[in-house]
């Protein structure tokens, strides 16, 4: 009796594990088909930006958890251009935003969100401990499309540039007062062993995985090396 409630134990520990990892490997699959929808739209994020992006985050289908000011929470995926930020787009790590209200949202509608960290300074920063926008990195709405040649000045200054897509809007959007910060524990369940978020990005301690092919192709067509 013992030994069959010892197995079933284990069973049920393997079935928790595998479900997790599938949990984490359908984040990083949305994860890849929002950033090819966005960048397919029309009037989208800048070519001159994203070129000039060292690591982009992806927030799918982040929910608002309180109505008015509230707060939000939401779970997606952070990578960066490998060789010190120059290279072609490396590995995935989970990522984890909390709180702030996002701007203006659509009720209860789930939104994705596309976050540019535009220098080594924001992105090592996110990797290592949990980032407040607008206070540890300066944050400000994207600019878009044709937008982009009259950013202001703030909007060029900035470390991470943020954008927001809703019902089939997407804009720029600020997300000051939110915080970033690396879901190590995902990525656990995503790669099958202990990886920290600043192992996977600045030390390739990982493979790109199955999951994350679309996300990192449809990058590395779109912006392939970095201009300064």
């Amino acid at each position: 009796m013992k030994r069959l409630a010892a197995v079933l134990a284990v069973l049920s520990l393997f079935a928790v594990n595998v479900w997790a990892g599938d949990k984490e490997v359908d984040r990083v699959e949305n994860s890849g088909k929002v950033m090819q929808e966005i960048l397919n739209v029309p009037d989208n994020i800048p070519q001159s930006l994203l070129n000039k992006t060292h690591c982009v985050i992806v927030l799918p289908s982040v929910l608002k958890f309180a109505i008015g000011i509230g707060g939000n929470y939401g779970r997606g995926v952070m990578t960066c251009r490998t060789r010190d930020f120059t290279g072609p787009w490396g590995a995935p790590t989970m990522m984890a935003v909390e709180g702030g209200s996002f701007g203006l949202q659509l009720g209860g509608q789930a939104t994705d969100f596309v976050l540019l960290v535009m220098n080594d300074r924001g992105a090592k920063g996110i990797l290592t401990g949990k980032v407040k926008l607008g206070a540890d990195a300066s944050a400000a709405a994207g600019p878009k499309g044709r937008d982009a040649a009259a950013a202001t000045d703030v909007t060029m200054r900035a470390e991470i540039l943020s954008y927001s897509r809703a019902r089939g809007l997407f804009a720029g959007v600020s997300l000051e007062g939110s915080t970033l910060r690396p879901d190590n524990s995902a990525n656990k369940s995503l790669y099958g062993k202990e990886v920290s978020a600043e192992k996977v990005v600045l030390h390739g301690a990982v493979r790109v995985p199955a999951s994350a092919r679309v996300l990192i192709a449809t990058l590395q067509k779109k912006s392939p090396k970095l201009v300064k």
